[in-house]
């Protein structure tokens, strides 16, 4: 007796959520934050993913001398520099992608942003390891290890290097090293 073998029927997942096809990228004013865009970008392009970059304001973001008469508008230059730098970088990229900046704890943010845009994962760059990355994390703690304690979902956390494969595709900032 000869059994007759049926065509596969295609079977797929309902959900009431939107599909998960954003990456959520912290970046601020670093080259380890470039290194993790470039890194994200091309993982977006293989995932066919867009991008939602956050930047959160920290003290950094702003001039030295709080006292100086137009430190507000410094501190807004920088930002508008920052968004014109990940802009810089993405657009040769193809990906589509959005661009948040905003006040708070920087781990909470990107969760807060992952979660509205319910995104696949959050990417983030990292200080690295040894003795000037733990004297950092004195005065600034760590955003990756935060994340990694309270997210629930996957965190990529992108370690610091020299030239990246991924780098070579975006722009640098002037002077900036990698």
């Amino acid at each position: 007796m000869t059994a007759k073998l049926e065509k596969p029927k295609s079977v797929s997942a309902k959900s009431s959520k939107k599909r998960a096809n954003t990456l959520v990228v912290g970046h601020c004013r670093d080259t380890t934050s470039d290194h993790a865009l470039a890194v994200a970008a091309e993982l977006g392009r293989q995932l066919g993913a867009q991008l939602h970059v956050v930047h959160v304001v920290v003290l950094d973001d702003y001039p030295i001398d709080p006292d100086a008469a137009d430190w507000e508008e410094q501190g807004e230059w920088i930002l508008t520099e920052e968004r014109h730098h990940v802009e810089a970088a993405l657009i040769r990229s193809g990906l589509p992608w959005t661009y948040q900046s905003c006040r708070g704890n920087p781990a909470k943010a990107l969760a807060a942003a992952a979660d509205e845009h319910n995104a696949l994962m959050i990417v983030v760059g990292t200080r690295g390891e040894g003795l000037r990355a733990t004297l950092s994390r004195l005065v600034q703690p760590s955003v990756s290890h935060a994340l990694i304690e309270y997210q629930h979902r996957p965190v990529l956390i992108v370690p610091p290097t020299q030239l990246s494969w991924a780098q070579q595709n975006l722009h640098h900032r002037p002077g900036g090293s990698s």
